[in-house]
């Protein structure tokens, strides 16, 4: 199909009716997917996840939920956050039938025990189940987040048999919290990002979680889906990155890692999750590293990498690295609405910033982000 396709028209294509089966078993099997569903063992856990998994913040078509089932994809990510909470509405809708067949996640940013457990309980109704395989505690930023009161929460789940098992994700300081969570004891899955611009920086930390025995998946893996296209068009910025394969590159490297034992693209139609299946059973070639390298080169002014380098840099406390992720996410992942959402969630005095009103930024990125350009472009486009 080319890329100029539209998604009614690739739908209509052929690929819409084997989504249909797993919404109804009495519909024509799926025709089987090009590759090989891999699967891995999850830390200690001892589930065998599908190496590739469903990151459904951004997914909005149950039809894209129902045809990974047919192909043997058994992982799903979810939130409690995600969509105002109607994402796990949907996610239950679809895998309620096949729940004894899916490792179903969701996550809470609740930081003590009492809200963890009413979110817990949101949760489970929404997603129409009385237990789930991994509860997380969400966007975790430093090591007091982790505290005693609200890991006892997930402790409590896990005894009353709602959980099976439990896990914190955290976006940057890697650094920090990686020892926090194995000195803790307490956890057994680690969500975190995981992506080629990383340049393996985090290989270390991720060593470190699996020698402990933690299950470890990836998210962020596509370093922000830009696309070689100035005007930031998702659609076109998309298309050049399925073209030229940077996105099947992107998620063969992190798969590269034995010690990831799963990744969740976030994945919005069937056509990007019939490209990410191919990661499962193809190998990462010489010529896709050197595509990555280009593409790295490409985004390097764009794409934050979360190190935390510019953590209380900026002498207003403007939290650089948050807006340059809700930008991400408007133009990197083509969800206008969430960056915007996510941007208008902070306090208005941070809303009220203005970096084109400073003489000279103070960050500096290590990694070459253009961060005052970004931030002037997040405020222009979201405020």
């Amino acid at each position: 199909m080319k890329p100029s396709a539209s998604r009614r028209q690739f739908l209509a294509a052929g690929l819409a009716l084997p989504a249909t089966h797993a919404l109804n078993p009495t519909a024509p099997p799926a025709p089987a997917a090009a590759g090989k569903v891999q699967y891995r063992k999850l830390g200690r856990t001892g589930l065998q996840i599908s190496s590739v998994g469903l990151g459904c913040m951004i997914t909005a078509d149950a039809s894209v939920l129902a045809r990974a089932v047919d192909m043997g994809i058994n992982h799903f990510d979810t939130a409690r956050v995600y969509q105002g909470g109607n994402n796990e509405y949907m996610v239950g809708s679809v895998l309620q039938p096949h729940r004894k067949n899916v490792i179903l996640s969701t996550k809470t940013k609740a930081t003590n025990q009492a809200s963890a457990m009413k979110n817990l309980e949101e949760s489970l109704r929404a997603l129409k189940t009385d237990y789930l395989d991994i509860w997380y505690l969400h966007d975790r930023r430093a090591a007091a987040e982790i505290n005693d009161d609200v890991v006892e929460a997930l402790l409590t789940a896990k005894q009353q048999g709602k959980i099976r098992f439990t896990g914190a994700t955290y976006h940057t300081a890697h650094a920090e919290l990686t020892p926090v969570v194995v000195k803790n004891g307490k956890l057994d899955v680690v969500l975190l990002t995981y992506n080629f611009a990383m340049q393996g920086k985090l290989d270390r930390e991720i060593k470190m979680l699996a020698d402990a025995g933690l299950g470890i998946i990836a998210m962020k893996v596509m370093a922000g889906s830009f696309g070689a296209d100035p005007s930031y068009d998702y659609r076109k910025s998309r298309d050049t990155l399925k073209r030229e394969g940077a996105s099947l590159a992107a998620l063969k490297w992190a798969l590269k890692n034995p010690n990831i034992h799963c990744a969740i693209p976030s994945t919005t139609d069937t056509e990007q999750l019939e490209e990410n299946f191919r990661a499962m059973s193809e190998p990462y070639t010489d010529q896709e590293k050197q595509l990555l390298a280009a593409q790295l080169d490409y985004i390097r002014p764009l794409y934050c990498r979360a190190c935390g380098s510019c953590a209380g840099a900026c002498p207003k406390g403007y939290p650089v690295e948050d807006v340059l992720r809700f930008l991400m996410y408007a133009e990197g992942y083509g969800q206008f609405s969430l960056g915007r959402e996510r941007f208008l969630s902070m306090p208005s005095g941070m809303q009220a910033v203005k970096c084109s009103e400073c003489a000279e930024c103070k960050v500096r990125c290590p990694n070459g982000v253009r961060v005052s350009q970004r931030l002037i472009r997040a405020q222009e486009l979201l405020a």
